[in-house]
C-alpha cells in the first residue's frame, strides 16, 4: 500500500505564498492524486485533483489562486497556494485514487495557517 507524507505547510499572512509537496512510497503516474483540507470542526472538503491525463480540477474557493501539479519521476505531487486568506487555515492532506474517487490512503496531513 503506498504511504504519503505531506509537508510544507506552515505560518503565512494573508496575501502570501506557501508551497506543499506530497511524497508517495510508490509509483503516482497511473493514478490521479488530490489535495483535501480540513479546518477545525468542519468536514474535510475537496482543494484540487491532478489526473492521469493532465486535467486539473479546483473548488471554486481556490480556482486562480491555487496550482496543483505533479512529478512522476519524484513520485510527487504539489500544491502551489498564492493569494492565501484566513478561510484557507486548515490542515492539508493528499490522497492518491482514481478517476472515478478518492483512495483510501491518506497522508498525516500539514498543517496551513493564514493569519496577521
Amino acid at each position: 500500500q503506498v504511504q504519503l507524507v505531506e509537508s510544507g505547510g506552515g505560518w503565512v499572512q494573508p496575501g502570501g505564498s506557501l508551497r506543499l509537496s506530497c511524497a508517495a512510497s510508490g509509483s503516482i503516474s497511473p493514478y490521479t492524486m488530490r489535495w483535501y483540507r480540513q479546518a477545525p470542526a468542519k468536514k474535510r472538503e475537496f482543494v484540487a485533483a491532478d489526473t492521469t491525463g493532465g486535467n486539473t480540477y479546483y473548488t471554486d474557493s481556490v480556482r486562480g489562486r491555487f496550482t496543483i501539479s505533479r512529478d512522476n519521476a519524484k513520485n510527487t505531487v504539489y500544491l502551489q497556494m498564492n493569494s492565501l486568506k484566513p478561510a484557507d487555515t486548515a490542515v492539508y492532506y493528499c490522497n492518491i485514487g482514481t478517476i472515478g474517487r478518492p483512495g483510501e490512503t491518506w497522508g498525516q496531513g500539514t498543517q496551513v495557517t493564514v493569519s496577521s
